[in-house]
């Protein structure tokens, strides 16, 4: 067993008057995820090669995508979480719901913030979505690498009871209170497990596909990604303990479809579609000639 590392959830903290201010690693990681981003979609948009012919926007248009897709993050996996997880909480008590400081965010509702401002800031722009889509796709891996990393050290969103040597022994009441075990509980470390395949292999897989010309094939990547990250997220969940709200005595899996032992979580259930969605792009993608480089 592993003893959870001594890092706090906050970097620093000040103190200015009766207010507190934090700057917390979650925080840090939506930054850096969005900010590394930012830069290497320019970087794309001022090479016309990967592309084929010309770059679906010009490079100066990101910084107005930038601002898009942080109100799609933000209100998107603030209200996927609330309409997927605990609607009957909210509903009693809908002054919760923009406390968003508190905690809860969902990366399904998140992601489907980001594909309805990104398709309205291009229909407002005439810039081809499925091109800008592969151009975010791309990109998309190293915020998930960041945030996982901070869910590990928020001690959040841990796996179910190991006996693996790997096994972290988790803080907090909530993650010591495993049924059958007497002393010290370890779990899988099911945040790092994501970090790895959602994150640096899904991102690693990505940057192979764009410099074997990959973006010339346009909803490849962005295919790709959603079948990478639908088959990466279905196969963690099944380490990594549901949601409160879903376990029961009589379905300690916490399964949202089928029966106690073999079912769905709400994790697998929200990653389905984005695996046959990404399959349909994948093969419409190979199917059709690459764009090829303007003469």
């Amino acid at each position: 067993m592993i003893p959870f590392p001594n890092i706090a959830p906050e970097i620093f903290t000040i103190h200015l008057g009766g207010l507190t201010l934090s700057l917390r690693w979650y925080a840090l990681a939506y930054l850096a995820g969005l900010l590394i981003g930012w830069r290497i979609i320019v970087a794309l948009m001022r090479r016309d090669r990967v592309w084929g012919d010309r770059a679906p926007m010009a490079s100066d248009r990101v910084d107005d995508l930038l601002t898009w897709v942080i109100l799609g993050v933000i209100l998107g996996g603030r209200l996927g979480f609330v309409l997927f997880y605990e609607p009957g909480f909210y509903l009693a008590n809908p002054g919760e719901i923009i406390k968003v400081w508190q905690g809860g965010m969902s990366f399904h509702g998140g992601f489907a913030g980001v594909i309805a401002t990104t398709w309205l800031f291009c229909r407002a722009n005439g810039i081809p979505a499925l091109r800008l889509a592969d151009a975010m796709a791309v990109v998309a891996p190293i915020g998930l690498f960041f945030g996982r990393v901070a869910n590990f050290i928020n001690a959040e969103l841990w796996g179910r009871p190991t006996d693996l040597p790997w096994g972290v022994i988790f803080p907090g009441e909530a993650a010591q209170a495993c049924p059958g075990i007497t002393g010290p509980c370890a779990r899988h470390p099911s945040q790092l497990y994501e970090a790895g395949l959602e994150g640096l292999l899904l991102g690693l897989i990505l940057f192979a596909l764009v410099r074997r010309g990959g973006l010339r094939r346009p909803g490849l990547a962005f295919g790709v990604f959603l079948t990478g990250y639908g088959l990466a997220r279905m196969f963690v969940e099944l380490f990594r303990v549901a949601d409160a709200q879903f376990i029961t005595p009589d379905n300690p899996l916490g399964h949202v479809i089928g029966g106690p032992v073999i079912g769905l979580t709400m994790g697998q259930l929200l990653s389905l579609p984005m695996v046959l969605a990404g399959l349909v792009l994948v093969l419409r993608a190979w199917r059709r000639p690459a764009v090829a480089a303007a003469a």
